[in-house]
C-alpha cells in the first residue's frame, strides 16, 4: 500500500484530481504545481501552495 492508498486515495492522479476538486482549481494546474514540486511534496508543499493560488 503507498501513501496515497494510506490516505483513501487509489493513486497520486486520483490525489491531485480531489485536490483541483477542494481547491477549485482546474486540473492542469494542480498537475503542473504537483510536478514542479515532486512527489515528495505532495502533502505539504503543494497543499501551501494551492492554498495560496486560491487567494
Amino acid at each position: 500500500m503507498d501513501i496515497y492508498q494510506k490516505h483513501g486515495y487509489k493513486d497520486r492522479k486520483d490525489y491531485l484530481e480531489s485536490l483541483a476538486l477542494e481547491f477549485g482549481l482546474p486540473k492542469r494546474v494542480v498537475f503542473i504545481a504537483a510536478n514542479m514540486l515532486g512527489k515528495n511534496e505532495d502533502f505539504d508543499g503543494l497543499l501551501t501552495t494551492l492554498e495560496d493560488a486560491t487567494w
